[in-house]
């Protein structure tokens, strides 16, 4: 009788293959469950240039990122602007925790609004995982007082399992035209590991990136098929770059606001 061939020894997993599959998973249950949102959002970007309006992307925190990258970007439309709160950020101000705080600071939000170039007809589009902090709740209720159409980019769950901090009890998700939820679970981390006293690894970053890049890329399409020629920007390190960003900038520099 032969000897038994040994089993391979089962690869051991490491935590980034974990995070990448968390990350994975999310962004499928995404791209899935919020198709309508995301394709709506875009629409109304679409409807909105092509009627001369211009469009907003707010988020404090470190949601200040997904909205940042989609302004001033390579393969992006050259009319995202950052509506811009000084502080909320966070991470560019110390201490840092200054920016968490300004969150929940009542009537920031109204001042920055009357302070901005947004009018009646703009879109803004606030990003806030939680949507439970004063910032993002007042500056949906300020912009929608102004006439302009409100997208939220959050996470319901958060509204499901968390007291919002606003007076109203209301979270960012109430004072919307349009919602796309980012699916992230309670507390933003994916991963647990023995040894480790806290859950880590957050993935909203990431997944509510490829939501804004999603809504941007349903809107360029859309105005491809309005017959209006979408005002994307190219890099500036390939030839003819420069000059093209030049042109689209100069035509649009009414709806421009970064420079």
């Amino acid at each position: 009788m032969g000897e038994q061939a040994e089993l391979p020894e089962q690869a051991h997993r490491t935590l980034a293959e974990d995070f990448f599959d968390a990350a994975v998973a999310l962004l499928q249950e995404v791209r899935d469950g919020e198709a309508a949102g995301i394709e709506a959002a875009g629409e109304l970007l679409a409807r909105t240039i092509s009627d001369g309006g211009r469009i907003f992307a707010f988020g404090a925190g470190h949601s200040s990122l997904p909205a940042q990258d989609t302004v001033y970007r390579a393969g992006g439309l050259a009319v995202m602007n950052l509506l811009n709160v000084p502080g909320a950020v966070g991470v560019d101000v110390r201490p840092a925790t200054l920016g968490s705080a300004l969150e929940r600071v009542s009537g920031l939000a109204a001042a920055a609004l009357d302070s901005s170039p947004a009018r009646a007809g703009d879109v803004l589009i606030i990003i806030s995982l939680s949507g439970r902090n004063p910032l993002p709740v007042e500056l949906a209720l300020n912009a929608q007082a102004l006439g302009l159409k409100v997208v939220g980019v959050t996470s319901v769950a958060y509204a499901a399992q968390t007291r919002s901090r606003h007076t109203t009890g209301t979270f960012l998700k109430d004072h919307c035209d349009l919602v796309v939820d980012s699916r992230i679970p309670l507390g933003d981390a994916e991963l647990t590991a023995e040894g480790v006293d806290a859950p880590f690894a957050p993935a909203s970053t990431v997944v509510t990136s490829a939501v804004m890049q999603a809504i941007v890329a349903t809107a360029t399409g859309a105005l491809a098929r309005r017959g209006v020629e979408p005002p994307m920007l190219r890099s500036g390190n390939v030839d003819g770059g420069h000059d093209w960003n030049a042109r689209v900038m100069a035509e649009y520099a009414d709806r421009i606001f970064y420079r």
